[in-house]
C-alpha cells in the first residue's frame, strides 16, 4: 500500500524524530540508572517516568519551535546549523560504534533507603535538569534539526522525539525488572550502540543532503 505523499512526509518527520530521540536518550547514564532504581524498587515509578518524558518532550518542543523562529530569519544560519549538526550526529554515531567494541553495563542498585515521592521526583529533576548535556541534546541539537523541517510537520517531529522518551523511559521503569539482565550484558549494549552509531550517520546524511538543497 502506498502512501500518499503528505502521509508519507508526516510519517518521516515522525520517525527522524524518533530515531533521533532514541539514539540520544539510549545511553548509560545517571538518569537512566535512577529510572531504572526506581523500577526494581517500584517506587513511585509512574511519577517519575511522567516527570522525565514531559521534561525532555517540553525542552524538545522548545527548542524546535525557538529555533525555528530563529532561523527562519537567517537561511544562511539554518543552513550552517544543519551542516554542524551532522557533523555532531557524525561524531556522536562515531563515539558509539567505538564504544560498540568496549565491554559496557548499566548497574542500578535496588538497595538504600525509600524515597518518597516529593524526594524522588526531586532526583530525577536534578538528573533531567542539572545535566548540561540535556540542554545540548535536546535544546540545540534537537531543536535545530527539528526547525529544518517546514512548519506543518515541525509538530510531527517534536511527537517523534518526545515519543522515544516517553518509550525509553516507560521501558526503563515499568519493565525494569524483566530488562535489568538484558541491560547487566555488555553483548547487549555492543549490539544496541552499533545500531545508534549506523542511525547517527543515517541522520547526519540526511541534514547534509538538506542543506545542500537536496530537500
Amino acid at each position: 500500500m502506498l502512501l500518499s505523499p503528505g502521509t508519507a512526509a508526516t510519517f518521516h518527520a515522525f520517525a527522524q524524530g524518533l530515531a533521533l530521540g532514541l539514539g540520544l536518550i539510549v545511553a548509560i547514564g545517571a538518569q537512566n540508572a535512577f529510572v531504572l532504581r526506581q523500577g526494581l524498587r517500584r517506587e513511585h515509578v509512574g511519577s517519575v517516568v511522567l516527570f522525565c518524558a514531559s521534561a525532555d518532550a517540553l525542552l524538545i518542543a522548545a527548542g524546535v519551535l525557538g529555533m525555528a523562529q530563529a532561523l527562519g530569519q537567517s537561511p544562511a544560519l539554518a543552513h550552517a546549523l544543519a551542516l554542524a549538526g551532522a557533523v555532531f550526529l557524525a561524531a556522536y554515531g562515531w563515539r558509539a560504534l567505538r564504544r560498540a567494541r568496549q565491554s559496557q553495563q548499566l548497574h542500578a542498585a535496588a538497595g538504600g533507603l525509600a524515597l518518597g515521592r516529593g524526594a524522588a521526583l526531586a532526583q530525577a529533576a536534578a538528573f533531567t535538569l542539572l545535566n548540561p548535556h540535556v540542554y545540548l541534546d535536546t535544546v540545540l541539537l534537537v531543536g535545530s534539526i527539528g526547525a529544518q523541517q517546514p512548519a506543518a510537520l515541525q509538530a510531527w517531529f517534536i511527537a517523534g522525539a518526545a515519543s522515544a522518551s516517553a518509550l525509553w523511559f516507560s521501558a526503563l521503569g515499568f519493565g525494569a525488572r524483566g530488562l535489568a539482565p538484558w541491560f547487566a550484558r555488555p553483548r547487549a549494549w555492543q549490539v544496541l550502540d552499533g545500531l545508534i552509531g549506523v542511525t547517527m550517520f543515517a541522520l547526519a546524511a540526511l541534514l547534509v543532503r538538506h542543506a545542500l538543497g537536496g530537500g
